[in-house]
């Protein structure tokens, strides 16, 4: 569904991505692993439309989309679940929600979605009416992934999605992750806590200082010496 082929992106001087290529089939979960500042979040953001790459070419469902608009790259069915949440405080959680809906024109099927989100998250659908920057983090997670779902996804970005909650809440959330994979929405997850994401993730790239230096199912970077003493505390 989605491939990305030598990707390089600068930021001034700093060459960030250097040659990064990664493939995600259809109706697979991805996940992309590395340390703080390794490329995760702009190998995401480039995917997305937000940074233009220097070189390197980005493909959905083999058309080529590096020069795509971000907003265009929504209509052909990627949304984006950014770091921190990024939810519009001010406004009610159902504004939020229809905000993700912001390029549809189908009213019924709007409706329908809606109803999707708020049987998968009941606590959104318990507090539509409320500013969204008074939710918990927790919550606030929730109404992100529900906002980007309301634009009816061919694949998911997920960027952090466990950040800053606690053990409970981040077991949920990836149990709402699976669940939305296996309702047909294909996934690319960025995540820092490396032993969720394997377990779940049907294939797996490390990244270190802007380059993929390892791949393989989830199983097998699981059980791989180097992975488990660099990010799973063996």
């Amino acid at each position: 569904m989605l491939e990305i082929k030598n990707l390089d992106v600068h930021f001034g001087v700093i060459h960030a991505l250097k040659g990064v290529s990664l493939t995600v089939n259809d109706g697979d979960i991805v996940t992309l692993i590395g340390a703080n500042g390794a490329g995760k979040t702009t190998t995401l953001r480039t995917a997305s439309g937000l940074k233009k790459p220097t070189n390197g070419e980005i493909l959905l469902d083999g058309k080529n989309i590096t020069h795509v608009s971000a907003q265009e790259r929504v209509r052909m069915g990627i949304s984006h679940v950014p770091e921190g949440r990024r939810i519009f405080p001010t406004m009610t959680v159902l504004e939020n929600l229809e905000l993700g809906a912001y390029l549809r024109r189908d009213k019924d099927g709007i409706a329908k979605d809606l109803k999707m989100v708020y049987e998968r998250f009941p606590i959104l659908s318990d507090r539509k009416k409320q500013a969204a920057g008074t939710l918990s983090g927790g919550e606030q997670q929730m109404l992100a992934i529900g906002r980007a779902l309301m634009s009816r996804p061919k694949i998911l970005f997920l960027d952090e999605p466990s950040m800053g909650l606690a053990p409970l809440l981040v077991q949920e959330i990836f149990n709402i992750i699976k669940d939305i994979n296996s309702s047909g929405t294909t996934i690319l997850l960025v995540e820092q806590n490396a032993s969720m994401a394997l377990q779940i993730a049907d294939y797996a790239y490390v990244i270190e200082t802007g380059s993929i230096v390892l791949s393989g199912t989830g199983l097998e970077l699981m059980q791989s010496e180097d992975i488990k003493k660099a990010y799973l505390g063996g």
